[in-house]
């Protein structure tokens, strides 16, 4: 039995019902990049990432007008709680609030004085939504950087806790705190500076991570390494790709460590070579697309796709389910126990059957 990963402690914080931190699952969240004028795009985008297992939204509103979207898509059936993303005017965050949304991000030293952030935390408190401070390389306070004189861990951390102060004399402590960067080792730092210094929950993300490839291992990497040190409540991996790539790649990171809370079919296989016998490749790519198609992907099983016998029941025992390759056949096996020979031809429609089965 695998060891459960440490989770550090932390206060939980309610958007809409779906708690962030505390004893709670960590939540997968992406972001529309739709024209949020556009209502129709916005709520078809919307639909899709919440049913693809998106469990919070955030929508930048960009103007006054944009506002509309948000509670349009409420009355549309859109269920999973909607943040609307805040840059620099105040009365948005008001308006926002006003038309029902579950959660603002705003950085608080970008949307004006005291003053306008009290009217901001006044509205939030009211109506019992919480505020995400973003902070990122970008968007650091000139005294902040003139302290580090380069957007460092440290003052990016600085900065998340500045603008927690800031809301925290205001009497306002339903916060949720994300720090990020463009760069891998900076998020982390700056990811573990505040798991040490405040119990707020942590939305991780590498931001600006760019094209796909590269963009999942950047993050794999930022996301994964914190999680697995037990830091983090609620992900983003961040892509300059359709959104609903986002929630599968969160999803992966997530299963990866076992700490998904619907993980469905873990799905395993060797990096093949030359005693493999049959094509793998090919048998791995048919059967994942089957797999998606039937609907079989949420099965909460794993399934072992083999390419011979050394690392097949044996290195596979785990596996709920697998095949191992041989010349032009493979054995299926349950648990580590071989149950019969495959053809070839026949293996991708034998395995899907028997998975059918369980």
């Amino acid at each position: 039995m695998k060891d459960k990963l440490y989770r550090r402690p932390c206060r939980e914080v309610f958007v809409n019902g779906i708690g962030i931190g505390g004893s709670s699952p960590i939540t997968i969240q992406s972001m529309t990049n739709t024209d949020t004028h556009d209502i129709e795009a916005t709520y078809a985008q919307a639909k899709r990432l919440a049913d693809a297992g998106c469990d919070i939204l955030r929508i930048t509103a960009p103007d006054l007008e944009s506002v509309a979207t948000f509670s349009e898509l409420k009355k549309r059936g859109i269920n999973i709680p909607l943040v609307a993303d805040i840059h620099f005017d105040y009365k948005i965050a008001l308006a926002a609030v006003d038309a029902g949304v579950d959660k603002i991000r705003i950085n608080p030293g970008n949307i004006g004085d005291k003053s306008c952030v009290s009217e901001v935390v006044r509205a939030c408190r009211e109506r019992g939504v919480p505020i995400r401070i973003g902070v990122n390389s970008g968007s650091l306070e000139a005294h902040i950087l003139k302290k580090y004189g380069s957007p460092c861990a440290e003052a990016l951390a600085e900065s998340a806790l500045y603008h927690a102060d800031i809301l925290r004399e205001m009497d306002f402590d339903d916060i949720i705190i994300s720090v990020k960067s463009s760069d891998v080792q900076t998020m982390i730092g700056a990811n573990r500076i505040l798991a040490e210094r405040t119990d707020y929950p942590l939305h991780l993300g590498v931001t600006e991570a760019g094209a796909r490839n590269r963009a999942l291992i950047k993050s794999s990497i930022g996301v994964g390494t914190l999680l697995a040190e037990g830091i983090g409540d609620t992900v983003r991996v961040s892509l300059t790709d359709d959104p609903i790539e986002e929630i599968y790649a969160a999803r992966a990171i997530l299963d990866s460590l076992s700490l998904s809370q619907s993980r469905g079919m873990d799905i395993v296989s060797c990096p093949t070579c030359g005693r493999t016998k049959i094509d793998l490749i090919s048998i791995l790519s048919h059967f994942e697309d089957r797999v998606s198609a039937e609907g079989l992907d949420k099965k909460n099983i794993k399934v072992a796709i083999m390419g011979c016998a050394v690392n097949g029941p044996g290195e596979a025992r785990e596996a709920d389910i697998g095949i191992a390759g041989g010349k032009g056949e493979a054995l299926l096996f349950k648990k580590g126990e071989i149950v019969r020979k495959i053809k070839e031809e026949r293996l991708i429609d034998e395995l899907i059957a028997e998975i059918k089965l369980m």
